[in-house]
C-alpha cells in the first residue's frame, strides 16, 4: 500500500521536473528570440516603451489588458474599493439594506462611466423581460431574451443602440458590449426563475439589485437569479471558518498573476512574435514550442485574473460566486473546456440539461448541444471563427457520447473485457464518462 501511495507522487514529482526543464529551455529560446527582434519593423506598431531603467520595451498586442493595468487600473481600483467600503458600512449598519447599497452604488457606477442613456437603454430592456416573466410562459421569456441578445449582437440593432452612448474612451465599446450582453443573460434567469417559481414573486426591484451588482455587471462572472438573490437576501451573513484566509490567498494569487503576466510581456512578446510568421519562421523549435504553450496559458490567465479579482470582492460581500476557469493544459475533455464557468452554468440549467436530461440518449444530447451553441453563438457574436469554435466542440460533445456508447456494445464490450491488452481499455466507461 505504502508503494502504491507513493508510485503518484514520484510520478508527478519527475513530470513536475521534466516541464519545469522544458518551460525554461524554451523561456530561453523564446527570450533571445525577443531580444533579437525588438528593433524589427514588424515590431513597431505592438512593442512600446516600458521598462526603460532596464532597457525593455513592453507588448502592447493585448489592448484590453493594457487599458486595465494603465489607462483604467486607478478607476478599477477606485470603483471595486469604493463598492468593498460601502458594502462593508452597510453590512454593519443596516445589513437589511446591503442589496439596495449594492443595486444604488452600481447604478452610480454605470451611469458615471457609460452615461445616462445607456442606463435608460439596459433599464428598458429589464422592463421588458420582467414585463414578460409575469405572463409565467418560460418559452416566450427565452424567446424575447434571445431576441434582446440578438439586438446587441447584429445590425443594424447594435449600431442603433450604441448611439445612445455619449462620450469616447478607449474601453468604451468593450463595457458597452459586456454591460449589455451580461445583462440580457440576467434578465433571463431572473424570467426563467419567476416562470418557474411563482409562488415567491419575485418583483421588478429584484431584479434591478441582481442585475446592478457592480462587481458583475460588465464583466460577469453570471449568478443564477436563484442563487444570488438567495445569497445577497441573508439579514445576517456569517462567513465559513476560514473563508478570510482563502479571500487573502486568492487576492495574493490575482497579485502574483498580474505580476507574471507583465514580466512575459516585457521579456518574451508572446503575442507580438505570432503577428511577424517570417520571424517566427526562422526560430528554432524550442521557442516555437514555449510560444505556442504561452499563447495557449496566456488565454486563461487572462480569464482567472479577471474572474479572481471580481470574485475576491464577491467573497467579501458574503457571495459565493462561480469558480475561476479551469487551467486549459489540465483539460482532456470537451465538457470541461469553457473559460466562464457563470455562462456554463446558466446554459446548463437553462438549455443543455432541461433539453439533454441526464446526457445518457444519443438523440436528445444532440439537441441539447445544438441548441447551446447555436445560443453560444449568438453570444459570441455569429462570425466565421465563433461558427467553426462552436461546430468542433458541439461534435466534440457528441463524439464522446458516441465513444461511451460504442464502449459499451455488447461485442466491443466483450472482448475489452477479455484478457490481455486492447486498444478498446482507454475507452472505459469509466474514463469516458467522468464529464
Amino acid at each position: 500500500m505504502g508503494i502504491k501511495t507513493a508510485l503518484p507522487a514520484v510520478e508527478l514529482g519527475l513530470y513536475s521536473l521534466v516541464l519545469s526543464g522544458a518551460l525554461a529551455y524554451a523561456g530561453r529560446g523564446l527570450l533571445e528570440a525577443s531580444q533579437d527582434g525588438a528593433k524589427r519593423k514588424a515590431f513597431r506598431e505592438s512593442v512600446r516603451p516600458g521598462w526603460e531603467y532596464i532597457g525593455r520595451k513592453m507588448d502592447v498586442a493585448d489592448f484590453e489588458w493594457v487599458m486595465w493595468f494603465t489607462s483604467f487600473r486607478n478607476v478599477i481600483v477606485f470603483a471595486l474599493s469604493g463598492h468593498v467600503l460601502f458594502a462593508k458600512l452597510c453590512t454593519m449598519v443596516a445589513p437589511q439594506l446591503r442589496s439596495w447599497m449594492y443595486a444604488v452604488y452600481g447604478v452610480l457606477a454605470v451611469v458615471g462611466t457609460m452615461g445616462p442613456w445607456y442606463l435608460l437603454l439596459l433599464l428598458g430592456h429589464c422592463v421588458s423581460l420582467y414585463v414578460v416573466s409575469l405572463s409565467g410562459q418560460p418559452w416566450l421569456c427565452l424567446s424575447l431574451g434571445l431576441a434582446s441578445l440578438a439586438s446587441f449582437k447584429l445590425d443594424p440593432l447594435i449600431s442603433w443602440q450604441s448611439g445612445f452612448v455619449t462620450g469616447t474612451f478607449d474601453l468604451q465599446e468593450v463595457l458597452f458590449h459586456g454591460g449589455s450582453g451580461f445583462t440580457v443573460l440576467r434578465c433571463i434567469s431572473f424570467a426563467l426563475e419567476s416562470c418557474a417559481h411563482p409562488e415567491r414573486r419575485y418583483s421588478l426591484a429584484d431584479l434591478l439589485k441582481y442585475n446592478f451588482y457592480l462587481p458583475f455587471f460588465f464583466f460577469g462572472p453570471i449568478m443564477t437569479f436563484d442563487r444570488f438573490h438567495a445569497q445577497v437576501s441573508q439579514m445576517d451573513p456569517v462567513r465559513p471558518e476560514g473563508e478570510l484566509w482563502r479571500i487573502r490567498a486568492q487576492a495574493v494569487l490575482s497579485m502574483v498573476a498580474i505580476v507574471a503576466v507583465d514580466i512575459f510581456f516585457h521579456f518574451f512578446y508572446i503575442l507580438t512574435i505570432p503577428s511577424d510568421l517570417k520571424y517566427a519562421h526562422r526560430l528554432p523549435d524550442s521557442a516555437l514550442a514555449g510560444l505556442a504553450y504561452s499563447n495557449l496559458v496566456y488565454d486563461w490567465v487572462k480569464a482567472a485574473v479577471l474572474f479572481g479579482v471580481v470574485n475576491t470582492v464577491a467573497r467579501l460581500d458574503h457571495l459565493d460566486p462561480p469558480r475561476p476557469p479551469k487551467c486549459i493544459t489540465a483539460l482532456y475533455v470537451f465538457a470541461e473546456t469553457h473559460f466562464d464557468r457563470g455562462i456554463n452554468d446558466w446554459l446548463c440549467k437553462y438549455v443543455y440539461d432541461h433539453i439533454g436530461g441526464e446526457h445518457s440518449a444519443v438523440i436528445p444530447e444532440l439537441g441539447a448541444t445544438v441548441a447551446t451553441f447555436a445560443i453560444t453563438t449568438l453570444w459570441l457574436g455569429p462570425c466565421d471563427i465563433v461558427y467553426l469554435w462552436s461546430c468542433l466542440n458541439c461534435f466534440g460533445l457528441n463524439f464522446e457520447l458516441w465513444i461511451q456508447k460504442l464502449a459499451v456494445w455488447g461485442p466491443l464490450a466483450q472482448i475489452e473485457g477479455s484478457p490481455g491488452p486492447h486498444w478498446l481499455s482507454c475507452l472505459s466507461p469509466t474514463v469516458v464518462s467522468s464529464w
